[in-house]
């Protein structure tokens, strides 16, 4: 079972297949799970198994971490690429999401202001609009849409509540493409049903979704660390490249992680 908890509220920096040399931002508790989906897919486990205990990390502490381990790298190293909001769950429950993204700008501008920073969300937060206007002033606002099929959704990420997936496509439209779309491709069974998500059937009209929400990049996407259901496999290289292809012949930029 995948036991990936990390660290907060900074952690690595680690090296990321999408971003670069990223050092990352948990707004969630060090000792588990904090999230409104349960993806089968997820480094972190399922939602069951790692209820935290520790509360969310106060904006002063993520402010004040934040600021120490910038003064560390500029002296040390390394330079950071990206700074990304991630880790232990969904960064925009937190309830100063927005005015902590607002600290992490000030100190990236004081100490590595050619650094990018990120936000790897699954988008369910995006209703509110405080929320929305924060990941709207990040560089790399990066939200999922795995398909758009809401029954492979109830079965893959899981969401805890309500999820329309049409009226999300439509907010997302609402970020006029300052937006990057994340898609996880993967193969394999969960529960006795099929979780194969890179066939037409769910490649078409995840694309006619995309082409609405005109983002300014699309990152598509596999397994790549190990996941808390053990049937799950990778998409091959040649499927991710296959959807890719399709995707650049509509004029998109997509980035492809195997």
């Amino acid at each position: 079972m995948s036991t990936v908890i990390y660290p907060s509220p900074i952690f690595g920096p680690v090296h990321s297949r999408r971003l670069g040399v990223s050092l990352g931002i948990n707004l969630l508790p060090a000792d588990g799970k904090f999230c409104t989906f349960d993806c089968i897919y997820c480094e972190c486990g399922f939602n069951r198994d790692f209820r935290p205990h520790r509360p969310l990390p106060t904006r002063e502490e993520v402010r004040t971490a934040l600021e120490n381990r910038l003064q560390d790298m500029s002296q040390h190293g390394p330079a950071p690429d990206v700074l990304t909001f991630a880790g232990n769950g969904e960064p925009t429950l937190h309830p100063c999401f927005a005015e902590i993204v607002e600290d992490v700008r000030a100190l990236r501008d004081c100490y590595f202001p050619k650094a990018k920073i990120s936000v790897l969300s699954n988008a369910t937060q995006v209703f509110r609009p405080e929320v929305f206007e924060a990941l709207k002033r990040v560089d790399n606002n990066i939200l999922k849409l795995d398909t758009a099929d809401a029954g492979y959704i109830r079965l893959v990420d899981r969401p805890a509540g309500h999820y329309d997936v049409d009226a999300l496509v439509g907010r997302l439209q609402d970020f006029g493409g300052k937006v990057i779309i994340q898609t996880m491709f993967l193969k394999g069974s969960f529960e006795g049903r099929d979780v194969d998500n890179t066939s037409d059937r769910f490649v078409l009209p995840w694309m006619e979704a995309v082409k609405r929400i005109a983002p300014s990049e699309v990152m598509i996407y596999t397994i790549d660390r190990e996941t808390p259901d053990h049937d799950l496999r990778k998409a091959t290289r040649e499927e991710l490249d296959g959807i890719a292809a399709r995707l650049r012949a509509e004029g998109m930029r997509v980035s492809v992680s195997y």
